[in-house]
């Protein structure tokens, strides 16, 4: 009866030996697999590439939940061109995302619209009063007449980040 037991258990430790150790990963991550590493410049909280998913997945990632701690991968659309104090990317439905740094603790270069970019925070469901609208839109170079036409709040999805990483 031992002697069986230790057989059994010797299979056992033999079978779990060849598991792999790692975790399985989540849909989440197997995303960022296909995405090329991106290296180049850090603005904030040090961050890389690794784990980070397209933001046209964030819709996924949310679901009905109104915040999401997250690290996406996408490219600049526009830029705050007074400071470099926001950046905004494209979402899957077409919209752009607001970009702002937490604690207004560091900016980014103007000139990085059209880059790819790593950001890492929190991303959320708000809906943003008609003076930030105008005044994003006067920080993006918009015309007088296109800042006056913004007379309305709107929900939108936005993102505090603690990190950036602009490719070079």
């Amino acid at each position: 009866m031992l002697r069986n037991t230790f057989i059994v258990n010797a299979l056992l430790i033999g079978l779990l030996g060849c598991q792999s150790n790692t975790p399985p990963q989540s849909a989440t991550a197997t995303a960022s697999t296909t995405e090329k590493a991106v290296t180049g410049k850090t603005y904030g909280a040090a961050i890389t590439s690794a784990g980070a998913i397209p933001a046209t997945e964030l819709a996924k990632v949310l679901g009905t939940q109104d915040s999401a701690q997250v690290k996406l991968i996408g490219k600049a659309s526009e830029v705050c061109q007074a400071k470099g104090c926001w950046l905004t990317m494209q979402t899957a439905s077409g919209k752009q995302m607001r970009v702002r740094f937490k604690n207004y603790a560091f900016f980014v270069p103007k000139d990085i619209a059209g880059k790819t970019v790593v950001i890492n925070g929190w991303a959320h469901r708000e809906e943003v009063p008609v003076e930030n609208l105008q005044h994003y839109a006067k920080d993006a170079g918009k015309s007088a007449k296109e800042i006056a036409a913004i007379t309305k709040p709107e929900q939108q999805l936005n993102f505090e980040a603690d990190g950036v990483l602009v490719q070079e």
